[in-house]
């Protein structure tokens, strides 16, 4: 299991930066759809907390040690800090293509803790993902996109 627990460290690294990134969004977004993107934001950052949590109790709960610290973090996602979208669509796209990313990395452990036989690990997983890919469908409606389904890394 090290090599999952690894796994869901990378996993609970990418939900930590971006619940800093959503507060970052949450606290500077601008222009019309202001009000609606600081609720949204503010509501896309406590799913994020969630989540970490999830994954870091998970990681507890198999015998592992979840990362925590910022240096740990940085070190482990896959995800970019926030802070040069400027434009309220710009923040959707980033939070957009910020989501695809993390599924794609929890899919990746989704399917070894499957081939592992840790059914209670890609059950977590597996609700994660749903909820993910229904977040990237509301924001890429409410961009005006078509739902993306890749993201360059």
């Amino acid at each position: 299991m090290p090599k999952i627990q690894n796994n869901l460290n990378q996993n609970l690294a990418d939900w930590s930066v971006i619940y800093f990134k959503l507060h970052h969004f949450h606290w500077y977004v601008k222009g019309p759809h202001f009000q609606t993107l600081h609720l949204k934001f503010e509501e896309l950052y406590n799913f994020a907390a969630l989540s970490l949590d999830e994954v870091a109790e998970r990681i507890l709960s198999i015998g592992g040690k979840p990362s925590s610290t910022m240096k740990e973090y940085l070190s482990l996602t896959k995800i970019k800090e926030g802070g040069d979208e400027t434009k309220d669509v710009d923040m959707v796209k980033a939070v957009i293509d910020d989501f695809i990313l993390l599924t794609n990395g929890l899919n990746e452990t989704l399917e070894m803790a499957e081939e592992a036989g840790d059914a209670p690990t890609a059950d977590l997983l597996t609700k994660q993902v749903e909820a993910l890919q229904k977040h990237v469908w509301m924001l890429s409606a409410t961009a005006g996109i078509n739902v993306p389904t890749k993201v360059k890394a």
